[in-house]
Order: C-alpha cells, then structure tokens, then sequence
C-alpha cells in the first residue's frame, strides 16, 4: 500500500532552480534575440526598462541603443475606455484579425496600481487566452505605479523595443479612469474611445476632452437586446462629433458599432484603422504628428530628469523635513519653503 505522505521537495534543488530562471542573460544575448523576435528576450528586457535599480537602468538604454537602429516603425493604437466597457476583449478580436491579416501584435496593458500596496492587478494575460497564446503575439501587463497618468514612463521605449522586435501593431491600453489618456494620445498613432450604450459620460468618468481626442469612437456590445440603444448612441455620439474642431490630421472621427463578444463589426473597425493610416500618410500628418510626440517626450522626460535628480540631492532630503514642519506650525508657506529648496545648490 502506497503511503498518501506527500513526496519531500528538496528545498536546495527549489533554490538552485528558481536560481537558475533568475539567472542574467548576457546583454548581447538580449539584444540579438529582440532582433529576432524573440518574446523572451524582449519580456527580460522590458524588465529592466521598468526597474528602478541604477545598474538595470544601464543596461536597459545600452539595450535600447542597439535597438532603435534596427526598429521599424509599427502601427501605434491607443485605446481607453472605462472598466467594464470590454477593452481586453475588443483587444484580442482586433488582435486575432491583424494576426489574421499577417500581422504581428504587442499589447502593452497598463495595469492599474494599488496607491496603497503599489500591487497591480496585471489581469489582462488571462483576459485574452487566445491571444496570448498566439505566436505572433506578445502581451506585457506592467503596473502604472506613480507614473504620471497612470502610463509607465517606460511605456514609450518598450513601444520601441517591440517594433525591433519586428511587430506590426502595437495596441497600448489605458487604465480608463480619465488619467492616462492625455499621454497615451502623445505616443500613438490612432487614438480609439470605447463606450457603452446607455450610459452618459458623467456615469462612465469619461471626459470630454478625451472625445475631442479621439480619432473613433466604438460603441461595444452592440448585440442582443442592447443592439438598438447602440445604434441611438451612435447616431448622438456622430452628431457630437461634428460639434468638435476639425482635426489637423484632416480625418473626420467616425463612430461604429461592435460586439467584441461576438467579433461583429472587427473587421469593418480594422479596415478604418488602415485608412485612417493611409490618409495621413498620404498628407504627411503621420511623419508630422510623430516629430511633435518626439519633442513632446523630450520635454517631458527633462522635467522628470529634473525632478528626479531634485529629490535625490542630499541637502534637498535633508531640508524637507524641517520645512515641512516649518509650514505646518504656521512659520512659513508652502511657496516660500518650496523657493528655498530650489536656492539650495
């Protein structure tokens, strides 16, 4: 008779083995296996994109370096919309059909945080199973954090590190709390609003600055009984949209109905994501609007340069404590405390 005692796990084996999938891969290993596509390579090497430790950080732009030159440029999608709206789902339809388009898909989930725990839900993976599986896909889930917006500062050199990778498509999808959208609108190409029938933008959180920035807005779960309030909202949302300035880019937004669920309407949003490219290629917008994201990041990450290293200056850390305490007792304000900290050299 067997004994039902479990088998004993070599706790020296466990180590040597999780030892061994923590192991570095060489720097030049990485790079070469992004070059090739290789989805494990790039998922190392996102990782380091995202640490925060110095000698990762190094490694990370050494990586990037050797990549930018060899990235061709993909197709950037943006996509928001509030929880629940059906955003994983939407994904993996459209996802399935580039793929079945011979297209090549990355999907960069930004993943909401917990402002408490800083844990994130990173649920996205298993959200899109068929996707995921897929081997012309790659899915990376990366927590916001304390980014700005709810968008990883890092968000904009893995875009990069995919496209070396060799994707065609690269869909990054916001947290859809009316944060994040702003910055994702500055590194994509084409920006899609999700909604719901029968819901106002009060009750979504949507605000109406993101509908001016959309280039289309879908209108999911168009099916069964809910299929007419679509349509109702699709002719008010259409209506809406004329009400907004014309874009530079010379597109008029365009507002279609969808069930990702039943993968109706997939095809008719994806062959209006390729005209929408063709057109601004054809009068240059694409190349234009891509400089002014260029010059958009470069600000931006100077200001976070500065700020960075403004926290991390020794007299700075010292001094804020006692300033604060300063401001609370009603001894200095919070301007005057915040001019003598930046006199500090």
């Amino acid at each position: 008779m067997k004994s039902s005692k479990p088998k004993h796990i070599d706790s020296a084996a466990a180590k040597k083995l999780i030892a061994k999938r923590k192991q570095s891969i060489p720097t030049e290993a990485l790079i070469q296996g992004i070059l090739k596509g290789d989805t494990t390579a790039l998922s190392r090497a996102i990782t380091l994109i995202e640490s925060n430790a110095v000698a990762n950080q190094q490694e990370a732009q050494t990586i990037l370096e050797q990549c930018l030159p060899q990235a061709k440029p993909a197709v950037r999608l943006g996509i928001t919309g509030v929880p629940g709206v059906g955003k994983s789902t939407f994904i993996e339809a459209l996802g399935m059909r580039a793929i079945d388009q011979g297209k090549k898909v990355a999907v960069l989930a930004i993943d909401p945080s917990s402002s408490i725990a800083h844990g994130s839900i990173l649920g996205d993976k298993t959200r899109m199973e068929r996707l995921a599986a897929h081997p012309k896909a790659f899915i990376r889930p990366s927590p916001a954090g304390d980014a700005l917006g709810g968008v990883s500062r890092k968000t904009r050199e893995t875009i990069s590190l995919c496209e070396a990778a060799g994707f065609d498509l690269i869909i990054i999808e916001t947290v859809g709390v009316g944060q994040s959208e702003t910055a994702v609108h500055h590194m994509t190409d084409f920006f899609l609003l999700l909604k719901l029938a029968g819901a106002g933008d009060e009750l979504q959180g949507i605000k109406r600055g993101i509908m001016e920035m959309a280039d289309a807005i879908i209108i999911n779960k168009a099916d069964g009984t809910n299929e007419t309030a679509a349509k109702q909202a699709q002719s008010e949302f259409s209506k809406a949209l004329h009400l907004y300035r014309a874009k530079t880019s010379g597109w008029q937004p365009q507002v279609l109905l969808c069930s990702a669920l039943e993968e109706t309407g997939i095809a008719a949003i994806w062959e209006m994501l390729n005209a929408y490219i063709k057109a601004v290629k054809a009068n240059g917008f694409f190349e234009e609007n891509r400089k002014h994201q260029n010059n958009y990041w470069l600000q931006a990450s100077i200001e976070q340069a500065l700020k960075d290293q403004f926290y991390a200056n020794d007299k700075v850390k010292a001094q804020v404590p006692q300033l604060l305490q300063k401001i609370n007792e009603g001894k200095l304000t919070a301007f005057q405390a915040a001019q003598s900290l930046l006199d500090l050299r």
